[in-house]
């Protein structure tokens, strides 16, 4: 029999490979102006099967990939399971004023998470129907990334203004989910760190006079432990005594968090070399390690997906109270958001089925509501969804206790309209690979 040795060995290597690949795969020149506010643009937390359905999560299990967004999920998990997730995408912006369109495009990394169930749940080996999982991982929150040039004149001189913001928040955590018969629940705990990096660069143009350059730049880093908790039930439907589907009702969500911070304020004057580079001339103001406060608001996710032999349907509403959201005491233009999100399944398999597109689930979502950011007015935002599971391997022996499925979605959204003066136009190329494999068997065979 193959041994647990080996099975290790390939997944190890497998991870080693993906880690290899990240620097290279990740490059940012995205470019929007709505990351200035708050803690930036917020990023998909849905796995990549999930986004091909709209984002759906709240009832939505799969044992074959980690839902991290609602943890009473890791009680499915029936084998250990890699799961990491790619993302490029494409953004386009159009301004009113000045009437101009921008394009920006960004790859990035979206998860690194490992699920392991403890406890199988199997129903022959396990009478009261408990199982119990684990799960750990790496993924971004929001993202920050601007650059914004801006040109004035007097009657004297001509000055040109750039605002520059990087950064964001991401986390690390640790989670467990717990089944007893048909009531899931589970927790993620660990830690979220952050970053604001805000610069202005003011220069003045003038023909005969050489002025200094300005720069005001804010540094700010924050973190502390998070906290997040779900749940799921579960009930069988039947027709005419048989089984005729099952329909699961979850909820996913966080309390109102405060993480600590620190600042640093600068204003400077100085020149730039003929090679670009920033040489500080004097520093008119300095202030660092100023302690302070980020609170981060509450947010609470609901569902339920029907899901039957071959079709399934779901449906999630997600709000957040970005009225609570403070920076070092001070508000910004945020506000509340809500989010409404549908999708389906197809899985066209059944006993005795071959082909191998027949054993692809095949997806389509949809999503609408407003973001949190509330420039003038409110920015509706919307994206539509298309994609599928795609196994690696259709053959497996009885020594075979490996199952991995690459996950493809591709998603068209949009965020603001015609009472904004900028609309974001975004489309994003999501893979997922979630490779499974039995970890830790007692070899039986040399």
């Amino acid at each position: 029999m193959r041994s647990a040795n080996t099975t290790m060995t390939s997944t190890i290597k497998i991870i080693c490979l993906l880690l290899g690949i990240l620097p290279i795969f990740c490059f940012a020149q995205e470019n929007s102006p709505y990351s200035r506010y708050g803690v930036g643009n917020t990023v998909p937390l849905s796995n990549i099967s999930n986004r091909a359905m709209g984002g759906i999560s709240a009832g939505f299990s799969d044992p074959t990939a980690v839902n991290s967004l609602n943890p009473a999920t890791y009680s499915d998990l029936i084998y250990t399971t890699l799961d990491v997730g790619f993302e490029y995408n494409g953004r386009k912006i159009e301004s009113k004023e000045p009437a101009a369109n921008f394009l920006s495009n960004n790859a990035t990394i979206s998860y690194l998470q490992v699920g392991f169930p403890l406890l199988s749940g199997n129903k022959k080996a396990n009478k009261s129907k408990t199982s119990w999982g684990l799960a750990i991982g790496l993924k971004p929150i929001t993202k920050i990334n601007y650059k914004i040039e801006t040109k004035a004149r007097s009657s004297f001189d001509s000055t040109t203004t750039v605002y520059e913001g990087n950064g964001g928040t991401n986390e690390f955590f640790i989670g467990t989910g717990l089944r007893l018969k048909n009531l899931s629940l589970g927790f993620n705990t660990g830690y979220l760190f952050g970053e604001k990096d805000y610069d202005t660069h003011l220069s003045f143009n003038n023909d005969t006079v050489d002025y200094h350059k300005a720069h005001y730049g804010t540094q700010t880093r924050f973190g502390g432990l998070l906290f997040n908790a779900g749940m799921q039930y579960e009930i069988a439907l039947k027709k005419n005594g048989k089984k005729n589907g099952v329909l699961r009702i979850g909820a996913y969500g966080d309390l109102k968090q405060k993480y600590s911070a620190s600042k640093d304020d600068i204003i400077e004057t100085y020149d730039e070399s003929s090679t670009g580079t920033i040489q500080p001339i004097d520093s008119v103001f300095s202030k660092e390690d100023q302690k302070g406060k980020v609170q981060l608001p509450a947010s609470l996710g609901v569902g339920f997906v029907f899901e039957k032999e071959h079709f399934l349907i779901g449906a999630d509403y997600v709000t957040a109270k970005w009225d609570d959201y403070r920076f070092y005491g001070e508000k910004d233009l945020v506000k509340n958001n809500w989010t409404a999100r549908i999708g389906l399944q197809y899985f066209p398999a059944s006993i005795g089925t071959t082909g191998y597109f027949n054993f692809v689930k095949y997806r389509a979502g949809f999503s609408f509501g407003n973001d949190y950011v509330a420039v003038q007015h409110s920015l509706p935002v919307y994206t539509i969804s298309l994609g599928g599971a795609f196994p690696l391997k259709l053959k497996h022996s009885f020594y075979d206790l490996q199952y991995s499925v690459m996950n493809f979605t591709f998603e068209y959204g949009s965020r603001g309209n015609n009472n904004n003066n900028l609309t974001e136009n975004i489309y994003k190329v999501c893979l997922g690979f979630s490779l499974s494999d039995v970890w830790f068997r007692r070899q039986k065979y040399q």
